[in-house]
């Protein structure tokens, strides 16, 4: 199990400034992998983007580092769904300016940007594909220490904060992969209630919905004492290990938080226990999928995003560094949900029996070989309630698109491994096609 160190409070964002400085003394042990001498002058590579620039929870970190007298640089160019171009620009400027440390004030593209700009300067003899997961690149271990990364959300979905994942568009594929490494993890996770104030209703869907496949996903996995075989030395060990006894605590608590809350902080842009709550259950889905692992929903969501032709998802037009189109990364992980989770209740149809008991389902007298169907129709209702689109054909895809889909997802061994059961082209293809309309048939 290994997870970041985690500050929870309103207000937390304006200790960012104290927690660089302390990390020229002993006392920034506690949080950080390398410990600065009092004479060092330690500089902060700030990252966030273009949106995020122009708003209260950039200018307070930037007030803050002020205060505390540390010396900054800022990246402010961080794609929203970054691309291997854009990892590669970030990449560079860490180079150029060489910073001791890094702060990423965004949502997870902004963490998972600077997670890789943090691993290549520290690794500056390396190509970029040798970390990439593996068949996709070369997926080498992580075995220079990186420097400190503070990561300061202002979405409540991707828990980047606490996972050592950066996940990424590789354009030249026309699909997601990542970098998976425990070294990535930030060092220090600060989720202030207040950077979530700016989301807007779309974001907070779509970030939300995220949290809710982390936490199904990683609760349905293949058990960790079920995967074989084991790694030669302990530094090939994968960051996902499979469904565990300490993980399904996580991810149940932050499915429970998710139904409760995400439909209130939809509806109600003034409904702070609801965010609040939203903010908390991001976190500890990302404590239990980054050691459990996620499977079919989000291995499926990566070609999904790179295939996108014209699509752009309501609530983000306009919006600076988000490009003309996009399919936000929790949306097209959810619209394959009731599939997926319908044809993965064979495995452990009690773990997805209590799932479906969660959403308000009456399932004392349910049969066990009606749990996917059970569930499916829970999901398809909770979707339908947050006015997610119809499934896959909603971005423009149609059957003829349902081989290159599953294509772009056999790749994805880091994820579709973790499925509890055998994902076949076949399997992939069918959930694919079942997942074009949610809806209707």
């Amino acid at each position: 199990m290994a997870a970041s160190s985690i500050r929870f409070g309103p207000g937390v964002t304006a200790e960012v400034g104290q927690d660089f400085k302390n990390m020229n003394s002993k006392k920034g042990a506690l949080y950080s992998p390398v410990v600065f001498s009092d004479d060092m002058c330690l500089q902060v590579a700030v990252f966030t983007d273009p949106n995020i620039a122009t708003l209260p929870p950039f200018r307070t970190v930037i007030e803050s580092l002020n205060a505390s007298k540390v010396p900054h640089v800022v990246f402010p160019h961080v794609a929203v769904e970054p691309t291997d171009s854009s990892m590669k620009d970030a990449i560079n400027f860490a180079k150029h300016h060489q910073p001791d440390a890094f702060v990423a004030v965004g949502g997870g593209s902004t963490i998972d940007t600077a997670k890789a700009a943090n691993l290549y300067l520290c690794h500056p003899e390396n190509e970029f594909l040798d970390f990439v997961n593996a068949p996709i690149g070369k997926g080498l271990p992580v075995r220079e220490k990186l420097m400190p990364l503070i990561a300061v959300p202002t979405t409540a979905g991707t828990g980047s904060e606490t996972t050592g994942v950066a996940i990424f568009d590789y354009v030249p594929k026309s699909f997601k992969t990542g970098i998976a490494s425990r070294a990535l993890k930030p060092t220090l996770g600060i989720i202030d209630p207040e950077n979530m104030r700016t989301m807007p209703p779309q974001v907070h869907v779509a970030s939300g919905l995220d949290v809710l496949c982390h936490a199904l996903e990683s609760y349905t996995a293949i058990p960790y004492n079920e995967r074989s075989p084991r790694p030669s030395d302990p530094i090939y060990r994968p960051a996902y290990q499979g469904s565990n006894p300490i993980s399904d605590v996580w991810a149940l608590t932050a499915m429970r938080m998710c139904v409760q809350n995400l439909r209130e902080a939809y509806r109600d842009a003034g409904n702070r226990k609801a965010q609040q709550q939203m903010a908390l259950a991001a976190t500890f889905a990302g404590i239990g999928f980054g050691n459990a692992g996620v499977h079919l929903c989000h291995g499926i969501s990566y070609p999904i995003s790179g295939l996108n032709r014209t699509y752009r998802h309501p609530g983000y037009a306009g919006v600076a560094g988000v490009a003309g189109k996009i399919v936000p990364h929790g949306i097209s992980v959810a619209v394959t949900a009731p599939a997926v989770f319908e044809w993965t209740a064979a495995s452990n149809p009690e773990r997805h029996l209590e799932i479906a008991g969660m959403f308000g389902v009456d399932v004392a007298r349910a049969k066990k070989e009606d749990a996917g169907r059970i569930l499916s129709d829970a999901l398809r209702g909770f979707l339908f309630d947050l006015d997610v689109p119809n499934g896959i054909s909603a971005f423009g895809f149609g059957k003829g698109d349902v081989k290159a889909l599953m294509r772009g997802t056999l790749p994805q061994h880091r994820v579709t491994k973790l499925a509890p059961n055998d994902a076949t082209e076949e399997v992939l293809e069918t959930l694919i096609e079942r997942s074009l309309n949610i809806y209707s048939s």
